[in-house]
């Protein structure tokens, strides 16, 4: 609109607030968006301080099979539901392009041989084989859905090499590409200069069937770059070191838009990196805008040239074009204190063991590692006696005798978007394991390694190099394309290797190019998990232990009898520049991605059921017809207070999605394991609980059945595990929560600081709803969680500031009584708590939106959307103001 881009205000915008006022200008209708949103962004100095509610309205939606399943089984369910209740369930579509990559399913249960990959998709397909019939399903009877199949990379790399648009040509009328997705990464496309973040299963569904996005109007933290990188480091040096900085300036909820003359000297490949662990600092996104890197980069991963000519004079003419040259723009106006970084002070790191944003210089590592085995239990302790810190196991394997004490590397995984986006860092560790060899250094055979990028270019260029030979000698095989060590897919470990380590309760450790190491993410045995760079995890696998200062020690001797250091085969920048430059080739983003429209010949012999409804098989143990919909009228649900609820759980600080809803292995001693036995599941086909997330009853006992939970009404002990309060019997949660909703009992949840951090789960609300969960009273939560809540329904209360269990002398064995007005809350209010004990404390309700409000008084948003697709009968519930927006069922 050009009466708007003479306002002065505009060209003080961060960019990434520019891209909201687009939205807002192009959908004004003074209907969904108003005249006074517009206004609203164009006063985003002010209003962003306010804590001012915004529309936007995603381009696009994105998702991967774990929660795709998911999504997909709502949908369904919900097409179902509107049959019931009168309409027409051919209107339950996307009403924007969705787009699923099944990237979650393959794990590593081959590894170190050529013929890796074919296993573990072979198996893959075999355990995964009832919901990838489901998603062919969806994709035939749903508008609007794309599937990129098994076996074609982790779907945030195909976001950036491939399905992202930077600008979309929607029958002549242009717009910037924007998405939501449910995974916690989306963040990455930011790289691109495209909006994008990670939002619930549940919020995506929405705006998938056409609902805006009821947003805070966040504040942008400005974070300038200088200088450039030094040779010895790397992308993920600087990711590390961004998201120590970022999570002590404290940026959740909001945008960090980077800029600067150092933003000129990094690649979209090292941006990318940095956006997409926006999660780990906590931000909402991590934005880079568009500029000539990003032309250049569209040109090198084979995109059109017509498309790249428009998305330069669009994004020119837009005002969303940067330069860094003589001719650049003023900076934009930003919240509070900018931040800022020389790229020149960035060293080698890791970060762990048990969190992303416990960074670690390399110099620093072994002090470190022995500070931690000494430490008070906690994020960086492991209590361990004097005594017991030189403990050793021995085993043999392969007919050969080995010793492995704390701090044996027994994983080490090339893995992640992360980070095999990433050629420079990729054709790193290939060249660093090519010296390497030259050298004569060979890695322990019982070391579980493997490579998994997230796209088949990536193997492409290794191979054009010949560095993939090298990679291969040291057991670095191609295991599939696909998230695999970085979600926990990390398969087994050899049996004599798992026996030693706990036999000796020994602190054994995982390395890898990932983006999360929570404790009990990565495998059940790994206790220490460090994320590192890929050239690190190479270097580390020759280690052998993660209890080496490589400064002052070797990782071996050459065939001449010399010691070797990580200096003496580190490759240097120019050297892995010149590889870049000569192996990373646009033919092969084309050939690769040319491929995904025809699909794979596993996926194409797949034979799959046809129809506007889909025929349940209650049989199936993999997707089963959920029951949030099973009870729905065309009447508003009664919202009760809530009376003499029991505390399923009593949690501390930290509690993340992953001890929430695990996607890991099922115990064999787990109530999902019991049910599988029930009916007749084999445990070697027991799979995953990610895998099982279409099935709402694997899901609803796996709920809280992580291994490392820590729950306060057990005295802090480790196991997924609760007090049923009546009886004080040590009960499974889920046996617990099944006694008391017999018993018509509800439920809350007592927890800490960032309840809900990790992955964005759908299932960790699901889940918790399943069990009769009606409240949660924790400390702050993580903004994905916390909306995911709303979302099935379930109340996010906040203790007030200086307050929590503990200060309030809450055990978790009272009763709770919370008095909900039938729903007629209010943004942020202030509620009235009392327990059975004569306590009585204020919570402020998390409800931070009138939209949010209304979800919670429909029940939740599925509930909500699904009215908007039932029969005329519920035209009088549908025409209800939101925050002075009136939403119908059909325009």
């Amino acid at each position: 609109n050009a009466e708007y881009m003479g306002d002065p205000r505009v060209n003080r915008l961060p960019y990434s607030i520019k891209v909201l006022l687009e939205c807002a200008l192009r959908n004004c209708d003074e209907f969904n968006f108003k005249s006074a949103d517009v206004e609203k962004i164009l006063n985003w100095e002010q209003t962003s301080k306010e804590s001012i509610e915004v529309p936007f309205k995603p381009a696009r939606v994105l998702l991967q099979d774990f929660t795709g399943v998911p999504a997909v089984v709502d949908l369904a369910a919900m097409r179902d539901a509107v049959k019931k209740l009168g309409g027409d369930p051919n209107r339950v579509n996307p009403a924007c392009p969705v787009d699923l990559v099944v990237d979650h399913s393959v794990q590593v249960d081959a590894s170190r041989t050529l013929d890796a990959r074919e296993r573990n998709e072979e198996l893959e397909f075999k355990r995964n084989y009832e919901r990838f019939e489901f998603l062919k399903w969806g994709q035939g009877a749903l508008n609007n859905f794309l599937i990129v199949p098994p076996g074609s990379g982790i779907v945030h790399q195909v976001n950036l090499e491939y399905l992202g648009r930077v600008v979309f040509d929607n029958n002549g009328v242009l717009y910037p590409d924007s998405l939501v997705g449910t995974d916690s990464h989306t963040t990455m496309i930011d790289a691109l200069g495209i909006v994008g973040w990670g939002v619930g299963g549940i919020e995506a569904e929405a705006v998938m069937l056409g609902e805006a996005v009821s947003m805070v109007l966040p504040e942008v933290v400005g974070f300038k770059l200088t200088g450039t990188l030094p040779k010895i480091a790397t992308a993920t040096d600087l990711v590390l070191t961004c998201t120590e900085l970022l999570r002590k300036r404290k940026v959740v909820g909001k945008f960090v838009e980077f800029f600067g003359p150092g933003v000129e000297s990094l690649s979209i490949a090292d941006r990318a990196t940095v956006s997409n662990m926006a999660p780990e600092y906590g931000a909402t996104m991590g934005f880079f805008p568009i500029d000539q890197k990003t032309i250049d980069y569209l040109r090198n991963t084979g995109r059109d040239e017509a498309k790249l000519e428009l998305i330069e004079k669009y994004a020119r003419a837009q005002g969303l074009f940067r330069t860094y040259d003589a001719t650049a723009q003023a900076d934009p106006v930003f919240s509070g204190e900018i931040l800022e970084l020389d790229l020149s002070t960035v060293v080698p790191s890791v970060s762990g063991p048990k969190r992303p944003h416990d960074r670690v210089p390399i110099s620093r590592m072994k002090a470190d590692w022995n500070d931690c085995l000494k430490n008070p239990v906690g994020f960086k302790g492991y209590g361990l006696a004097p005594e017991t810190l030189d403990k050793t196991a021995t085993f043999t394997y392969n007919n050969t005798e080995y010793k492995i004490g704390n701090g044996a590397v027994v994983i080490a995984a090339i893995t992640s978007c992360t980070n095999t986006s990433n050629p420079g860092v990729m054709l790193a560790a290939g060249l660093l394991a090519k010296n390497a060899i030259e050298k004569g250094l060979k890695v322990l055979p019982y070391i579980k390694t493997s490579l998994s990028p997230g796209s088949g270019v990536v193997t492409k260029y290794l191979e054009s190099s010949g560095l993939i030979n090298y990679l291969n000698q040291i057991g670095f095989t191609l295991a599939g394309y696909g998230c695999m060590t970085c979600i926990g897919n990390s398969g087994d470990l050899d049996e004599p290797v798992a026996e030693a380590i706990q036999k000796a309760d020994l602190v054994a450790s995982a390395v890898l190019s990932g983006n999360r190491n929570f404790e009990g993410r990565v495998h059940p045995l790994t206790r220490a998990n460090y994320l590192a760079s890929p050239p690190l995890v190479v270097a580390y696998a020759f280690a052998g232990t993660v209890n080496i200062d490589f400064e002052t020690e070797p990782l071996g001797k050459d065939t001449n009898g010399q010691d070797v250091f990580l200096r003496d085969i580190w490759p240097s920048r120019d050297e892995i520049q010149m590889f870049v430059d000569a192996h990373v080739r646009p033919e092969f983003f084309q050939e690769v991605y040319g491929r995904i429209s025809k699909g794979t010949d596993r996926w194409n012999a797949l034979q799959a059921p046809t129809g506007t409804l889909y025929a349940w098989r209650p049989e199936s143990t993999y997707i089963h017809n959920p029951p949030f919909f099973s009870s729905m009228e065309l009447t508003l649900p009664k919202i009760n207070d809530i009376n003499e609820a029991y505390c399923l759980l009593n949690l501390g600080d930290f509690i993340t999605t992953d001890h929430i809803s695990p996607a890991g292995n099922i115990s064999k001693t787990s109530p999902a394991a019991r049910y599988l036995t029930e009916r007749t599941v084999q445990q070697v086909d027991f799979n995953t609980y990610g895998a099982r997330r279409g099935n709402d009853e694997i899901m609803a006992r796996g709920t809280f059945a992580n291994t490392r939970l820590k729950n306060k009404l057990l005295g802090g002990k480790e196991g997924p595990n609760t007090l049923y309060v009546p009886t004080k019997e040590t009960l499974s949660v889920f046996d617990a929560a099944e006694r008391y909703q017999k018993e018509g009992r509800q439920l809350i949840i007592l927890a800490g600081n960032e309840y809900g951090s990790g992955s964005s789960r759908d299932w960790a609300a699901k889940g918790p709803y399943l069990l009769g969960v009606k409240a949660v009273i924790a400390q702050s939560y993580e903004r994905i969680h916390r909306s995911n809540l709303i979302g099935m329904g379930i109340l996010p209360l906040e203790f007030r500031a200086g307050e929590n269990a503990d200060t309030l002398g809450l055990t978790g064995e009272e009763t709770f009584s919370i008095l909900l007005n039938g729903g007629n809350l209010k943004v942020g209010q202030d509620i009235d708590i009392k327990t059975s004990k004569g306590t009585t404390f204020q919570a402020r309700v998390r409800l931070d939106t009138d939209v949010e409000v209304e979800y919670f008084k429909n029940g939740g948003i599925l509930h909500y959307v699904c009215l908007l697709y039932t029969s005329d009968a519920a035209d009088d519930l549908l025409c209800v103001d939101l925050g002075g927006r009136r939403i119908i069922k059909k325009k």
